[in-house]
């Protein structure tokens, strides 16, 4: 804990502590937008690549509790039929982010967050974006966007969440298969980070002592959504991907 108070004060660290438990909260509740809640709270009074490293961990294990809640072979499975949007994510996440030098992440965070916001507020507001099934067209079109958007800016849920949610997937279904993605995007994280020096002894123990509150928060959230009926599920939802392309607009207008 010492090594902790060396990189924040206590207050500071008080208030990431809440910044987690929230996020662990809604995550446990829908599904995503951890990372999100994280690095826009902590970024209000951390530097940018404490925060990141700040949410790696909890990143990891939240998702991969989520993705094997069901065992492993629901996890597998959910792999095996979401592969194609799987791999057409992989191969764009790579390729793209091979552009960053060249290109500005600010416009990408706007393409990305315009029309999710404007379909969410849509289905809100009644109107339905929905496909009739999984299809190979689909996943190859939605992995390509969230693996495009996903390498050049980090952010990969919203296209994922906007698909899993026209299909109307099951609430338990799209939990896991969130977590399968995420999960398999974290530790990718876990590798890039710890070899571009984010992650390091210095950061390391921060990073595992908010691994307690998301937790935490992700295990209550999850006892709410197994209250909750589909319908609600669906709502809360989209309220939570039009706040998180909102967020995505902010910060390619704002930074």
């Amino acid at each position: 804990m010492d090594s902790v108070f060396s990189l924040l004060t206590p207050i500071e660290f008080s208030a990431a502590f809440a910044i987690a438990l929230l996020g662990g909260l809604i995550k446990g509740m829908v599904g995503f937008a951890l990372p999100m809640i994280m690095i826009s709270g902590l970024s209000m009074f951390l530097a940018p690549d404490l925060a990141l490293a700040s949410l790696i961990s909890a990143t990891v294990v939240t998702n991969g509790i989520q993705a094997l809640r069901h065992g492993g072979a629901a996890a597998w499975a959910s792999v095996r039929r979401f592969r194609l949007f799987l791999v057409v994510g992989g191969l764009f996440l790579v390729t793209s982010a091979q552009l960053v030098p060249y290109l500005r992440q600010e416009v990408f965070l706007l393409v990305l967050g315009v029309p999710v916001t404007f379909f969410a507020l849509l289905q809100l507001f009644g109107w339905t974006l929905h496909l009739n099934g999984q299809s190979a067209r689909a996943d190859t079109l939605f992995g390509m966007m969230a693996g495009a958007i996903g390498g050049m800016s980090g952010v990969w849920g919203p296209p994922t969440v906007l698909y899993l949610t026209a299909m109307n997937t099951p609430k338990a279904e799209q939990v896991r298969i969130q977590g399968v993605v995420y999960g398999l995007g974290a530790l990718a994280l876990v590798v890039a980070h710890t070899g571009s020096g984010v992650l390091r002894s210095e950061t390391w123990p921060l990073s595992l002592a908010l691994v307690v509150p998301a937790l935490a928060g992700a295990l209550v959230g999850t006892r709410i959504q197994d209250r909750i009926d589909q319908v609600t599920f669906r709502k809360v939802t989209l309220i939570v991907l039009t706040l998180a392309g909102l967020n995505l607009i902010r910060r390619g207008l704002f930074g």
